[in-house]
């Protein structure tokens, strides 16, 4: 029977390896479960960059000492705040410095189940392992939610593929590759592929695509600060409230809630990208995909555009359409645990210590955009996330009483 730890994470992505750090500088007893930055290392493909700025990209540090900015100066790379994307190679090697400087120790083993116990929680590990704890946390990110559209569903995924199974495009080399979306992933993607020799192309449906503004800068004068300020999630006065006022958002009406968190911060590309795109393959906006066929070795595309069909031919399609978060797709929820968490529009309800229904049960990262909002789908939500849970935990956690100290 192994001890009883108090908090187990499961997952090693910025907000696990976060709350790790505070867990440890908070003398929590922990262990944590998950490939580090596995999601940005194995799901992402090669040359591609982060939206975020640089001072939005920071893992939360309890020190402020192990920051994006101290990694580059440290390690020689280039950085600023604003203005220079972050790459995604960059963004990696950082998440493994930051781990091996907090000195913080990650089971590389996927937890494979969680179910209450008692006062406390089990969990069953990939190798059949038997963990038990007073609190969990989980903290997976998106890895489990990539979405592909129904139309495209059914189709062989030697024809048709998730973006995020793809770390490295060059494969496409000489192929004809229609890529389906209109955000950063789906510019991306086809950026990447055009870079790498394949005959790529963009289908949306959108009426057309939206680019993100060039970083305002930081020494504007006062006013316009105000009534344009800069935030983590880029600029406008509800960006500043999605990024700097999760305490507030969690008080919005819950379809208010629900609606913005879908919406907010829609589809986009970033300023950087578009000179990638634009001109340099074909792009075509305003176009639903009506139905799909494996035609041998290819697939043919129905595109409805007004009232007609187009038709596209390709080796292969890559959906680029997103994660939408949906607590049904967790494996690692039991059965005996899962009908007891309360949810809202399919991802858990947690307070403001992002404690679920299940009492010692936290989600923190996308999951939890419903109740904390926009910002929970960004790295730049992890240091309000993970100080407010450990805060909890600090609380809720039971110390030995040192003999003859204040009770």
């Amino acid at each position: 029977m192994n001890d009883l730890v108090d908090v187990a994470i499961v997952g090693a992505g910025p907000y696990g390896l976060s709350l790790a750090a505070h867990l440890r500088r908070a003398d929590i007893s922990y262990r944590q479960f998950g490939l580090p930055m596995n999601l940005w290392r194995a799901h992402m493909p090669r040359g591609m960059y982060l939206k975020s700025q640089g001072f939005a990209s920071n893992l939360s540090d309890p020190d402020g000492t192990h920051t994006l900015r101290n990694f580059c100066l440290e390690t020689g790379r280039r950085y600023a705040d604003y203005g220079v994307p972050v790459s995604l190679a960059d963004f990696v090697d950082y998440g493994e410095w930051f781990q091996q400087g907090r000195g913080l120790e990650v089971e590389e083993q996927l937890v494979a189940d969680i179910a209450p116990l008692p006062g406390r929680f089990e969990l069953t590990l990939s190798d059949g392992q038997r963990v038990e704890a007073s609190q969990v946390v989980v903290a997976v990110g998106v890895e489990y939610f990539a979405r592909i559209p129904e139309v495209l569903a059914e189709l062989p995924t030697d024809l048709c593929t998730h973006s995020s199974v793809h770390d490295d495009l060059s494969g496409f080399d000489g192929q004809d590759v229609v890529v389906v979306g209109a955000g950063q992933s789906a510019l991306e993607t086809a950026a990447l592929l055009h870079e790498n020799g394949a005959n790529a192309r963009l289908v949306a449906r959108a009426p057309s695509v939206a680019w993100n503004g060039k970083p305002l800068l930081p020494d504007r004068p006062l006013l316009q600060r105000m009534r344009e300020p800069e935030a983590g999630l880029g600029s406008g006065l509800s960006t500043w409230f999605y990024s700097e006022q999760p305490k507030l958002f969690r008080h919005l009406p819950t379809a208010t809630r629900v609606h913005r968190a879908r919406t907010a911060l829609g589809p986009a590309g970033g300023w950087w990208l578009r000179e990638r795109v634009e001109g340099c393959f074909p792009v075509h906006v305003a176009h639903r995909l009506d139905w799909a066929k494996p035609t041998g070795d290819q697939v043919r595309l129905g595109v409805r555009v007004g009232g007609e069909i187009r038709e596209f031919t390709a080796d292969h399609v890559i959906s680029a359409t997103g994660y939408p978060p949906d607590i049904s797709r967790l494996p690692m929820l039991s059965a005996r645990l899962r009908p007891a968490i309360r949810t809202i529009a399919g991802t858990p309800r947690v307070g403001r210590n992002f404690e679920s229904s299940v009492p010692g049960l936290y989600f923190a990262g996308p999951l939890v955009a419903p109740s904390h909002g926009p910002v929970m789908r960004f790295v730049y939500g992890a240091d309000y996330a993970v100080r407010m849970i450990t805060e909890r935990i600090v609380a809720t956690t039971a110390r030995p009483v040192v003999a003859g100290g204040i009770g």
